[in-house]
């Protein structure tokens, strides 16, 4: 098990135990649900002995999602600053309070 920055409980991918044909999956769908679940891991699923599929519970694949648009973000970030598509802090500054006053003439 690894502890994640974040504080999450992650499980290495043990082969072994988290591979399952489809049919097991046919059988005791439910077992597995609550085995990827308890273990916040994925299941892989095969068909003729080939991997298909994969089941993981909700938390773990949404952890996954918000990691991977991180990630994404991030990576524009660089092309963006390679680019030379860059605003300084004290002029965003600026335009933020300039906004904020507008805001407050309004009233």
């Amino acid at each position: 098990m690894v502890i994640t920055e974040f504080g999450d409980n992650m499980h290495h991918m043990d082969s072994s135990k988290d591979v399952e044909p489809v049919t097991s999956l046919k059988r005791d769908a439910a077992a597995l649900i609550e085995r990827a679940r308890e273990r916040s891991s994925p299941i892989v699923i095969t068909q003729n002995g080939r991997p298909t599929a994969v089941l993981q519970d909700v938390e773990s694949f949404e952890r996954q999602r918000r990691a991977l648009l991180l990630l994404k973000l991030l990576a524009q970030g660089e092309r963006d600053h390679e680019a030379g598509r860059t605003t300084a802090h004290s002029a965003v500054n600026d335009r933020i309070v300039a906004k904020i006053r507008a805001l407050r003439d309004e009233r």
